[in-house]
């Protein structure tokens, strides 16, 4: 144990939630891009499937070295976690991808942060994950914040469809992640190669039953790359930490994921901030702070 409390293993899997949230960040910008000349069920199934692909190719090129470590194998039990986490990892892409049609990606972007409110709320009410005081103040400032976000100002106080979209595959994820949470004892790439290949085909046969192409060979291989890098190495980077961490406490350092993707937004695309968002920029700052910064509670006494 070191002096200020935090063990090696714990800054292992901060430093492995942090590579999860710079991977995941870069995929917001990069999808609004690629939406051009995909749509968003079938950029979904590439996404998924290049991650599933490209975990199941390290894993057999790392197989020897993984097979080293103490990580259980599959069991019967864990066939709903699995089968819950294809699910929600078909629907979430669909709905952040549909809502970053309708909406700017730096407003999408910061909207990702109500992950750590539906990650953490779900965590305690079905997984009895103890919140902590600081993670409460987070979720509050969050939610208020996600809350300005779903009202756009350009051209009158309206509504913004976009938004809710995002906020939907935020608490897909949340749900998303939980069910992650119960298979973390498992191997990583493992993992990331079945949800990978999983939601990847299926999202691919719904995209191409519908009729939706790629407008070409180069835009559907980008898409598999990225989904590679900023879904699949992120998600076995999300993983490793959860093993270590948990769920709500992985969720709340995966909180500057947002604000990286934010800033990408603005380089990327040119995208300009109003008030609105910067207010909201502010309340998502504090509350990635509480989030970021909580120290678990201790346990209450059995006297």
């Amino acid at each position: 144990m070191e002096k200020n409390g935090i063990s090696a293993e714990s800054k292992r899997a901060i430093l492995f939630a942090a590579a999860a949230a710079v991977l995941y960040a870069c995929s917001v910008p990069l999808s609004k891009m690629l939406l051009g000349g995909i749509p968003p069920i079938l950029m979904a199934g590439l996404f998924y499937f290049g991650a599933g692909v490209g975990a199941g190719s390290l894993l057999l090129l790392r197989g020897r070295g993984l097979r080293k470590q103490t990580l259980r194998s599959f069991e019967r039990k864990d066939l709903p976690y699995i089968a819950g986490m294809i699910l929600l990892d078909v629907l979430a892409p669909v709905l952040l991808f549909s809502g970053l049609q309708r909406t700017a990606a730096a407003n999408a972007s910061l909207l990702n942060n109500f992950e750590i409110v539906a990650t953490a709320l779900i965590a305690m009410l079905l997984f009895q994950e103890r919140v902590s005081k600081r993670l409460w103040i987070a979720i509050a400032l969050v939610t208020a914040a996600s809350c300005l976000l779903t009202f756009e100002q350009d051209g009158g106080f309206q509504f913004s469809m976009g938004s809710v979209f995002v906020l939907l595959a935020a608490a897909c994820w949340g749900l998303e992640n939980n069910c992650t949470r119960m298979l973390s004892g498992r191997n990583p790439l493992s993992i990331v190669a079945i949800k990978g290949i999983g939601s990847g085909s299926c999202a691919l046969a719904i995209g191409l039953s519908l009729g939706q192409r790629a407008s070409g060979i180069s835009a559907a291989l980008l898409a598999l790359i990225v989904g590679f890098f900023t879904f699949g190495l992120s998600i076995a980077c999300y993983i490793r930490a959860q093993r270590t961490l948990g769920a709500a406490k992985t969720s709340a350092y995966y909180a500057t994921a947002p604000f990286i993707g934010t800033v990408l937004s603005f380089l990327l695309l040119g995208e300009r901030p109003n008030p609105a968002f910067l207010a909201a920029l502010l309340l998502m700052g504090a509350g990635a702070y509480f989030a970021t910064f909580d120290r678990p509670e201790p346990a209450p006494s059995a006297e």
